[in-house]
């Protein structure tokens, strides 16, 4: 007999944050950045706990560059060769604190994280993403990677339930990202029917991971600033982004003019168009699960970060959380949507 979860989960729209009596006088006065020592790492971490993805459009040391001025976080997306880091690192050094090196799992993704690890020494974070964090493999390799750097603070995922999340911790991850499916890009709950709705799924990751000392980021799923808040009342340490920071100059790829309006590619790293760029095509043994669309060009990625952080603090004043950190113990949820069985009998 199937096993079936009887529980309501929700989504980010399926909710809003009830405002509550607060002795903040201006928005000014909320404090964005974070303080986080990583459980296994030990590594202390200091800024605003907003990350770009590490899509190949959206990680990109252009956009590094332009998120680290404001202490925001980018995941560099993993087919920048070694030569092209050194170079970043070289002239950008203030900005190394805020970046990790993506890797995939292939002996040559070690090799590559291995040479960019050890000729680049300030960088310590690493993204190890894949998009079934589930398999044993993935975990195997969590621990390789501990093993072999063990005062670098490892980005594990995706995965949506506190189970795997106490599992990836214990093999070694510090920042587990949570999220299957609820990308703007991704399709892999039409093709696969595998997902969790992403508001539940941060709820209970962050409750595993808290308890073990963990964290965890949310991946996925926000489409505006009042969706990054909920992520972060809801528990999340860290919020990635790719849809909110697509678009812009400093997102990979050549503007498209048609019609007198501006387009920039954006696609899911799981899209036919990421395979055939990177893969030489889709694989007769799976099927792509991401989207490629066009989206509007947005111009420099500055007025988008000044309005999500500006979204953010706005959300701790009407809860009254002084500081970023305080907004989980300040939210409560109202939930807007009904059961099914409520609306149809």
């Amino acid at each position: 007999m199937p096993n079936i979860n009887y529980e309501i989960k929700l989504d980010f729209k399926d909710v809003m944050l009830r405002p509550k009596r607060s002795t903040l006088k201006s928005r000014s006065d909320v404090n964005l950045f974070r303080e986080i020592t990583f459980r296994n790492s030990k590594q202390v971490y200091n800024g605003i706990p907003v990350m770009a993805s590490n899509m190949d459009t959206v990680g990109t040391f252009e956009m590094a560059q332009a998120l680290s001025k404001h202490g925001l976080f980018t995941c560099i997306h993993k087919y920048y060769n070694v030569e092209q880091w050194k170079k970043f690192a070289s002239e950008n050094p203030k900005s190394l604190p805020h970046v990790a090196a993506s890797s995939g799992m292939t002996d040559a993704d070690f090799e590559k994280l291995s040479q960019i690890l050890t000729s680049i020494p300030g960088i310590t974070f690493i993204c190890l993403d894949v998009a079934n964090g589930y398999s044993q493999h993935f975990v195997e390799y969590v621990r390789k990677v501990r093993a072999a750097f063990p005062k670098h603070t490892i980005i594990a995922g995706n995965v949506v339930t506190g189970e795997m999340v106490e599992e990836l911790i214990l093999s070694g991850a510090d920042l587990i990202k949570v999220g299957i499916g609820p990308g703007s890009m991704c399709t892999t709950r039409l093709k696969t029917g595998v997902g969790y709705p992403q508001l539940s799924a941060v709820l209970e990751c962050a409750d595993a991971a808290h308890g073990l000392g963990g964290h965890i980021i949310s991946d996925g799923g926000c489409t505006c600033a009042g969706d990054v808040a909920k992520a972060f009342g809801a528990g999340a340490d860290f919020v990635m982004a790719g849809g909110m920071f697509s678009g812009h100059d400093q997102c990979e790829g050549e503007v498209i003019e048609r019609n007198g309006k501006k387009f920039k590619l954006f696609y899911g790293m799981s899209s036919e168009t990421a395979m055939q760029k990177h893969a030489g095509g889709v694989a007769d043994y799976r099927t792509s699960e991401g989207k490629t669309v066009e989206v509007p060009y947005r111009g420099d990625v500055e007025p988008t970060v000044l309005d999500i952080l500006g979204g953010l603090r706005s959300a701790c004043t009407y809860t009254g959380a002084a500081k970023l950190k305080e907004l989980p113990k300040r939210a409560t949820f109202i939930r807007c949507t009904q059961q099914l069985n409520t609306i149809f009998g």
